[in-house]
């Protein structure tokens, strides 16, 4: 039988594949590369903590979200944290879940490199709609919010004596 193994592989009866030369590891972008990191940036940084907020308003975990959007527990933590950057259909599926539109994400973000921190304040509304959320008992929350309504008006009609 005649030598065919410039035709054909190691078995002889699929074709043989040519060879690929290796090539070397890819050195890292120059600082002047205009193309964008494939790493999360501030932008990433204030998406995720926007979701993460949203979430929270909506008394969601993070494994319900990470359900809803069909991705793992990690990843919406990783989305969350800003680790890992979400595409543009990602973030649109996220709003759907989280009702809001997809500009909402990007409300509040400066040009500055340094993704903004939450005020105390912030902090205190986020943690008073989790823990509304929190309550089971539908009777507990209308009392709660009764009350932060007549609070409300009181502290308006104060300012405006």
């Amino acid at each position: 039988m005649p030598d065919t193994s410039d035709h054909f592989g190691a078995s002889g009866l699929e074709p043989a594949r040519p060879a690929v030369a290796k090539s070397a590891p890819a050195s890292t972008p120059a600082v002047d590369d205009p193309r964008p990191s494939p790493r999360a940036n501030a932008a990433d940084h204030h998406v995720g903590a926007r979701i993460r907020e949203r979430r929270v308003m909506l008394g969601l975990s993070q494994q319900q979200l990470a359900q809803m959007i069909g991705v793992t527990y990690q990843q919406a933590h990783k989305y969350e944290r800003g680790l890992n950057r979400i595409s543009a259909g990602r973030l649109y599926e996220i709003a759907q879940v989280l009702r809001v539109p997809v500009s909402w994400f990007f409300d509040g973000l400066s040009a500055s490199d340094h993704p903004a921190e939450m005020s105390p304040r912030q902090r205190m509304c986020l943690e008073l709609a989790r823990n509304f959320a929190a309550i089971d008992n539908e009777k507990h929350q209308e009392a709660l919010s009764q009350m932060a309504r007549a609070l409300a008006s009181q502290a308006q009609a104060e300012r405006q004596s």
